[in-house]
């Protein structure tokens, strides 16, 4: 089994200044990868408006490529509606060539609607969402992996447009969990894939990413696999609603265990609830509790 790789997931609604110092600490700790949520508001699960500031997602990740050296960089994950992918393509370009080469462009379909509805950003029915996803993602791999790149489509048309790129690939990641379609495309397009699993869940979505792997010929090994939940150490797992894992150290390294059986590459930690102190309070028990179980 190879090493699984573990990434920390920060909170935008923290300053600037924790978020800097919290990336730091888990860099020193060891962690692989530091992921961040690309938002505007919080969710609240309808077009009702939340106050609650978050920090913007690619603007931290470009702060933290000159303020942490080593690890990994993401978007968890970026949404296509929000910026036109031609304007991404170089914001991504621009924080790689900043990190020596870290950055991990997560992308996404786009789905929460308080935020769309609130700064006038099209959102539209879920098929032309994700329409619009592979019109994007032809203009994203074009433009940063190819020398020249035409597409015209329903909603994106570019015209040999001259790649973005110091000359280092930059990986894709699709956030996608839809059989039909979305794991398909994550066959099609995707050096990465997450979603948020258990391990039952994430063993089912992996074979069916691997059968549309087969479908067009792929080998399904040459995409990077990761998954999160959110943590409750010493939580009561009777109480635990889903997406969250809650237990025992002992129970947590043994659901960690299962998932690892089922291919995983990396899992992704997630502080999104709560302040930084929380936060590091979380990386830490991780680190110091879990961690050493993993190897």
């Amino acid at each position: 089994m190879s090493e699984l790789a573990v990434g920390a997931w920060l909170g935008t609604t923290w300053s600037t200044e924790d978020i800097v110092a919290v990336a730091k600490d888990v860099e020193a700790a060891g962690y692989d990868g530091i992921w961040v949520a690309d938002h505007f508001m919080a969710n609240t699960g309808s077009t009702e408006v939340s106050d609650v500031p978050l920090r913007e997602c690619f603007a931290v990740l470009a702060g933290l490529a000159t303020a942490v050296p080593r690890v990994r960089l993401g978007s968890l994950v970026a949404g296509m509606t929000y910026r036109h992918p031609a304007v991404l393509a170089n914001t991504a370009a621009t924080i790689d060539d900043l990190s020596g080469g870290r950055l991990v462009l997560g992308m996404g379909a786009g789905w929460q609607l308080n935020e769309h509805a609130a700064y006038g950003i099209e959102l539209g029915p879920v098929r032309e969402r994700i329409d619009r996803l592979e019109e994007g993602l032809a203009v994203l791999d074009g433009l940063l992996h190819s020398p020249r790149t035409t597409v015209k489509g329903a909603h994106y048309t570019i015209t040999d447009a001259p790649a973005v790129t110091t000359g280092q690939r930059i990986p894709l990641m699709l956030g996608a969990s839809g059989e039909q379609r979305m794991l398909g495309i994550v066959a099609r397009w995707a050096d990465e894939w997450n979603c948020w699993s258990t391990p039952e869940v994430f063993a089912h979505k992996s074979a069916v990413l691997d059968e549309h792997c087969a479908r067009i010929g792929r080998d399904p090994r040459t995409i990077r696999r990761s998954t999160q939940a959110i943590l409750q150490i010493d939580g009561s797992p009777a109480d635990a609603p889903a997406g969250v894992v809650a237990g025992s150290v002992d129970r947590i390294v043994d659901v960690i265990g299962r998932w690892r059986e089922t291919g995983l590459d990396e899992l992704i930690v997630p502080a999104i609830r709560g302040d930084a102190d929380r936060a590091r309070e979380l990386f830490g028990r991780f680190h110091t509790e879990i961690r050493p179980q993993l190897d």
